[in-house]
């Protein structure tokens, strides 16, 4: 109980075997006289400790267990005196109402497999934890020193939560006996009620705390003035409830609350609009440990318990702590290249180990992510709290560092790029999240998804956090609403404007692309692995009337609200075209180039082409290519021009993701028309094959074979890989060593599966020269 410690019982099931620890045994083989290694894994069962009543957590790299969040068993509590037993009288003993009505013991019917737990969605969370979602009633049963007496006794509920519990804060919780239940309110009453025991059914606010709370019986009786106290042993976690139409997160579809609540596996997809690559993420908000890091994550941020009843700060608050830029959160971002005193970003495909580490070490950031990686984990944490949550990608995504809403491209007098003000850019895939929830505080309409970005870009109010911003208000230009409106809609529907220094110093307008930024905004679809296209929720159709009208209601907030000037005439364009799914790694990269005239006039232009090495962030690393194309175009001609760049010539410059940036310009010699194009695209690494081997059943050892191929022409240096599978095994790295050019690599893992239905075994790579590669096999565990 806040005040003094609050304890529950540690578990370490796995699965439908308590205390068992599935065997893994990996084999490797590398080529045909590739060395073979093993490496044990096994379930790890961490337990950590939280008091959430006790003095504020002091930032330390102390280890006191007692600082974190697990459910432990707390020491009984002293047996309450046994009643004297009433001395006969006339051969009748003495009136009941004369023995102190006490209670021996509370169950609170928390089995996952009971009642309380499948009502309220909660019957996946591991342990046997009371697990309940506001807004709904549950059902305890108590066991009394004698039978309770509705004409004389009395009996009332106290929730706790929080270091310091008051009633005006919601943080304390008085629940009285009632005889009938009524909607939005704490109360409880009695459903059953056999000899000494009574069946309780309490009733919650959908406006509830959410969290960790102590529970206390007090019982009196008109005779007896001071009340009994009895101290539960087991505590209660209180989540959002999208099934709960009050509720502010509350989800009308079935199939999607499924989806975004109860889901622990997704996909997150990177890449760019041309070549867009997935890959598969275990969120595993229901994994052993998950809740009670999430719980210590909420405790970590100093959030005031009373504000835990609000969605819209929850979300707030989570976006900060995902990230450790300015906060000791979750995870520190990397984008250098250089993760040797870490883990590769691109080497992560689970939320689950991020986590667990994060709470174990009590709060020490865990290296490194990018935005795919802050994005899982805030699926994950979401979900895990009740709050409905998805993985967002927008590809071509503006970052809008001046609150112009427009991204902002300068050249010199020779059209060359003027670097040290080019500060916008645009990432080719950025990730972030949609949370589904009301929203009280703005306008009616603007409630349902909400954009929310853990990565940390750009502060707001002070702290490294992004949203919860109205996904309407986006569409719809209104970013005057809150919250980091304008923010989100300039990644996905701000002009580029190419501005050009004249001889004076000043620049002008010279060029507009209109449809730069915010494409194939993509999401995993609801009950299947295929990809959802949701760019219609985030902005009107480009180029309609409306998309345009949100453009220029957007522009009048910005820093820049006048940078719209009339349309100029153009009668040539030019276009980036790729075959298939494009360039692969080790290859040559080959493009095409399409300058079409749409004037019955020649026209004749010279292009300059260079190619760049880019962070999928949109900075650029430095130029590898740069060559003049003289154009000349017969009226009404169209002209391909085949560009290509040779492996040599990018073998050691990539970074992170393989992408490149092709940039285009030119001037149109008779008419003066500026021709701009930037196209980013990637080189597309190899997946990784994972096939099952065996019949998958719980309880039974089976196998899964991993292979890969090293693309390139070169030795992969350090090759690790990492596989995890929820309910299959725990995730563990094997050390491979290096791999030759062209060289296959298979493992064999052999597991135990402990969880029946539908599973992904998923399998990454970490190596500095090959990043992004991976792969995932479906496998379906039946029961013994």
């Amino acid at each position: 109980m806040p005040g003094e410690r609050l304890s529950v019982r540690g578990r370490s099931d796995v699965g439908r075997f308590p205390g068992a620890v599935p065997p893994t045994r990996v084999e490797l083989t590398i080529q045909k006289d590739g060395e073979k290694k093993q490496e044990e894994g096994g379930c790890r069962s961490l337990f950590r400790k939280m008091c959430p009543c006790c003095c504020k957590r002091q930032n330390s790299t102390s280890t006191d267990v007692t600082d974190k969040v697990e459910f432990i068993k707390a020491p009984a509590p002293a047996p309450a005196p046994e009643p004297a037993k009433p001395k006969p009288e006339n051969g009748e003993l003495k009136e009941m109402e004369e023995i102190k009505l006490s209670v021996s013991s509370v169950d609170l019917l928390s089995s996952k497999t009971g009642r309380n737990r499948e009502e309220h969605h909660t019957d996946l969370y591991q342990g046997d934890e009371l697990i309940i979602r506001r807004g709904q009633t549950f059902q305890m049963e108590l066991v009394l020193s004698r039978p309770f007496n509705a004409g004389n006794d009395k009996l009332h509920l106290e929730l706790k939560t929080g270091p310091m519990p008051l009633v005006s804060k919601g943080t304390h919780v008085i629940i009285p006996l009632v005889d009938h239940l009524e909607d939005e309110r704490w109360e409880a009453k009695i459903v059953e009620q056999n000899g000494n025991k009574i069946k309780l059914s309490v009733n919650s606010p959908a406006s509830a705390v959410i969290g960790l709370y102590g529970l206390m019986v007090k019982t009196s009786s008109s005779k007896c003035e001071a009340a009994m106290t009895h101290d539960s042993t087991k505590n209660i976690v209180i989540l959002f409830n999208p099934w709960c139409e009050e509720d502010a997160v509350f989800l009308d579809d079935e199939e999607e609350a499924k989806e975004y609540v109860l889901n622990d596996t997704g996909r997150i997809y990177y890449g760019t609009e041309k070549q867009i690559g997935t890959r598969t993420w275990n969120f595993g908000q229901f994994h052993e440990g998950i809740l009670e890091a999430c719980l210590f994550i909420l405790e970590k941020s100093d959030m005031p318990p009373s504000g835990q009843g609000d969605p819209v700060n929850v979300v707030r608050v989570i976006s900060a702590m995902i990230n450790a830029q300015d906060d000791f959160g979750v995870l520190v971002g990397n984008w250098s290249g250089d993760y040797s005193d870490g883990v590769s970003p691109s080497a992560w495909s689970s939320s689950v180990e991020i986590l667990r580490q994060y709470h174990s070490s009590n709060g020490t950031p865990v290296s490194y992510g990018q935005c795919w990686v802050f994005s899982g984990i805030t699926t994950t944490v979401l979900r895990c709290l009740g709050i409905p949550a998805r993985s967002v990608t927008n590809f071509q995504s503006a970052h809008d560092t001046d609150v112009s809403l427009t991204t902002d491209v300068y050249l010199d007098e020779n059209m060359e790029p003027i670097n040290h003000l080019n500060s916008d850019s645009v990432w080719n895939f950025h990730v972030w999240n949609d949370c589904w929830m009301a929203r009280p505080d703005l306008p009616p309409g603007y409630g349902g998804w909400q954009a929310v970005d853990s990565t940390p870009q750009e502060t707001s109010q002070g702290t490294f956090r992004c949203g919860p911003a109205s996904v309407n208000a986006i569409r719809s230009g209104q970013v005057y609403l809150k919250h980091d409106t304008p923010f989100v809609f300039a990644e996905v529907n701000s002009d580029k404007i190419f501005w050009q220094r004249n001889l004076d110093a000043t620049f002008r307008q010279i060029h507009s692309e209109k449809r730069a930024v915010g494409h194939c905004i993509s999401t995993k679809a609801v009950g299947s692995d295929k990809r959802e296209d949701i760019t219609h929720l985030y902005k009107q159709q480009e180029g309609s009337v409306e998309e345009r009208i949100a453009v220029e209601t957007a522009s009048r907030f910005g820093s820049k609200p006048y940078a719209y000037s009339t349309a100029m005439a153009e009668d040539v364009c030019i276009e980036v075209k790729m075959e298939g799914e494009g360039p692969r790694m080790g290859v040559d990269a080959k493009l095409s180039i399409l300058v079409k005239n749409l004037s019955s006039q020649p026209r004749q232009t010279t292009l300059h082409s260079q190619v760049a090495v880019m962070y999928y962030t949109g900075v650029l690393k430095g130029t590898i290519k740069k060559e003049q194309m003289p154009v000349e175009l017969l009226p009404n001609e169209e002209k391909t021009i085949e560009w290509m760049l040779p492996y040599q010539q990018y073998q050691n410059q990539l970074v992170d993701q393989a992408a490149l940036m092709l940039t285009l310009s030119g001037r149109v010699s008779e008419t003066q028309q500026v021709l701009a194009n930037q196209t980013t695209f990637r080189l597309r690494t190899p997946d990784i094959n994972v096939t099952p081997l065996g019949e998958a059943v719980v309880g039974k050892e089976m196998a899964a074979k991993i292979t890969f191929t090293n693309p390139l022409p070169r030795t992969l240096k350090g090759v690790v890989f990492r596989v995890e599978g929820l309910g299959l095994q725990e995730g563990h790295k094997v050390v491979v060593g290096d791999v030759g050019a062209h060289s296959t690599v298979t493992l064999t893992e052999h597991f135990i599966p402990t969880q029946p239905g539908p599973r992904k075994l998923v399998a990454s790579l970490d190596c500095k020269q090959l990043t992004q590669v991976h792969g995932v096999a479906d496998i379906v565990v039946l029961e013994q």
